[in-house]
């Protein structure tokens, strides 16, 4: 049967108390170097500076919302202050302080405002960029995988992300996805064991006997960790069940064979359906009563969310 022991594992969603602060802060100095010290060019401008903002007169003080354009499920909202706090530090003594008006997670109406910056126009009109592209991005992955999980009804198959993230960002955008309703999958390389069809291929361990011996081999290698193993055909469930993988993946198989599969493992492994999982195809999946169904599209697919920063006055 199912080994509970990794359900904290298998079924978990990151917080942001699970993000590191250090490596936040390493992400949002890059991107302010981007755009005002020209971080990735060889040939650096003459002047590291915002030379617009510059031309203004210090020490003007300004009040300004963030408000959405859509109607949207927001994240990021954290990131706000320390973008603000980041910017200020290079500001001479400016500085700007944010009110968030929701949480990362929450579902508002077009036209809402979710935050209000106050302080230095400068440290606010330089930093208005970053804040709007870290918002937009992550509170797109969150929009995107809400109406993935809304999908599903009222079934017990939870909606999990992928390793298919933007270089560099992925604990924001997984961090997103939960935000969303989704679930989170393995962070990296090193936190499952998944035997998916190239390493099968590459261990010639496709069917039969050399593919039950592969999930052998990583269970014996590897304890403490859930043992995953991608199948392509109903064939391949019966070796890998009967040698314990702890999750059977089932790779681009035909929604209708999805039931068929479900029951042929038996309650012997957790099951995930992989591949094809749309919108459309959701419901059914949710109908064969799969643990799991895997989605890189609330990532790779997802629109930027339409949010402004619109100054008072």
């Amino acid at each position: 049967m199912k080994d509970g022991k990794y359900i904290s594992h298998l079924l978990r969603r990151i917080s942001w108390d699970d993000l590191d602060e250090k490596y936040l802060r390493n992400l949002v100095e890059t991107a302010r170097a981007e755009d005002i010290e020209g971080a990735g060019l060889k040939e650096l401008p003459k002047i590291a500076a915002d030379i617009t903002t510059l031309s203004l007169t210090p020490k003007i003080t300004a009040r300004a919302k963030l408000a959405t354009r859509v109607d949207a499920v927001v994240c990021g909202m954290r990131l706000v202050p320390m973008i603000l706090e980041i910017y200020s530090d290079l500001s001479d003594g400016e500085s700007c302080s944010f009110e968030p008006f929701v949480r990362d997670g929450d579902k508002v109406e077009r036209g809402r405002a979710i935050g209000e910056i106050s302080g230095s126009a400068r440290v606010m009109l330089q930093a208005e960029r970053v804040i709007l592209n870290f918002l937009q991005r992550l509170s797109g992955v969150a929009t995107c995988a809400a109406k993935f999980a809304e999908a599903l009804g009222d079934s017990n198959t939870k909606l999990l992300d992928t390793r298919k993230t933007t270089p560099s960002l992925r604990v924001l955008e997984k961090y997103a996805f939960a935000c969303g309703g989704g679930y989170n999958h393995r962070m990296g390389l090193f936190d499952r064991v998944m035997l998916k069809d190239n390493h099968l291929a590459a261990a010639h361990a496709v069917s039969g006997e050399t593919l039950a011996e592969a999930v052998k081999i990583a269970k014996a290698k590897n304890p403490g960790y859930a043992v995953e193993v991608e199948v392509d055909k109903m064939s391949q469930i019966p070796p890998v069940v009967e040698a314990g993988a702890d999750v059977v993946m089932f790779d681009n198989f035909p929604i209708g064979d999805l039931k068929d599969a479900v029951d042929l493992v038996g309650g012997r492994a957790w099951t995930e359906v992989s591949g094809g999982v749309t919108l459309d195809t959701l419901p059914d999946i949710g109908r064969s009563g799969a643990d799991f169904a895997s989605t890189a599209a609330a990532v790779h697919s997802s629109k930027w969310i339409d949010i402004g920063l619109d100054f008072d006055g």
